[in-house]
């Protein structure tokens, strides 16, 4: 089983709009997937609910019980195991990262969003994930803003996700339906970026899906 875990010291950077993205396409690529919700305001269960009995299985928990749960889910045959974290708490933030092969560290282009990274690299060497990048998220149509945001992550030292997530209501619209951009509207510009940061994160964890 490979474990992802989506972190940051900040909130409203679009971790839990990943944690949905991925746990949705690799369950459309045949594996079987499981997101850990740790964020005590639980959007991802929310999100869960709203999809009804459609899969991904969703489950609330605190950060002390996340071992066990991922080695229950090991044995019953989950393959990804998606942990979506709050902003600033790094307790839950540093069991995440123990736990985790491959750590994504979602980030806007703003100054707000930069001086958090910081903090949160710190977190992963102190946990030695294996892999970690960051992606830019909610990404402006028009400016470069997140060229100058992409270089400031890469002088930290982070490897950046060539492809990034776009300010659209899709994701919005999407998530309120308990869907993901490639199932509410498949031919979009979201669907295409979720997929094109999907495939990125196949890559990072040494996966092969169908879609890649």
């Amino acid at each position: 089983m490979k474990t992802i875990a989506i972190t940051g010291q900040k909130g409203g950077t679009g971790k839990t709009t990943l944690a949905q993205i991925l746990l949705v396409a690799f369950e459309q690529d045949g594996f079987t997937t499981a997101g850990i919700d740790l964020d005590p305001q639980t959007s991802l269960c929310t999100w869960g609910d709203a999809r009804g009995p459609e899969t991904p299985a969703i489950i609330p928990m605190q950060a002390n019980r996340l071992l066990q749960t991922l080695d229950a889910a090991k044995d019953q045959g989950v393959d990804i195991a998606i942990i979506d974290t709050a902003g600033r708490a790094e307790g839950a933030s540093m069991a995440a990262a123990k736990a985790a092969d491959l750590v994504i560290i979602p980030v806007q282009p703003t100054t707000a969003d930069l001086m958090t990274v910081e903090n949160a690299l710190s977190i992963v060497e102190l946990a030695k994930t294996p892999k970690r990048f960051s992606v830019l998220t909610r990404v402006k149509a028009q400016g470069e803003r997140h060229v100058e945001a992409a270089d400031g992550l890469k002088a930290l030292g982070i490897k950046v996700c060539p492809h990034h997530i776009g300010d659209r209501v899709a994701y919005q619209d999407a998530a309120a339906s308990g869907l993901v951009p490639m199932e509410f509207e498949p031919g979009g510009k979201s669907a295409l970026e979720s997929q094109q940061v999907y495939m990125f994160t196949c890559r990072e964890v040494d996966i092969k899906g169908d879609q890649r």
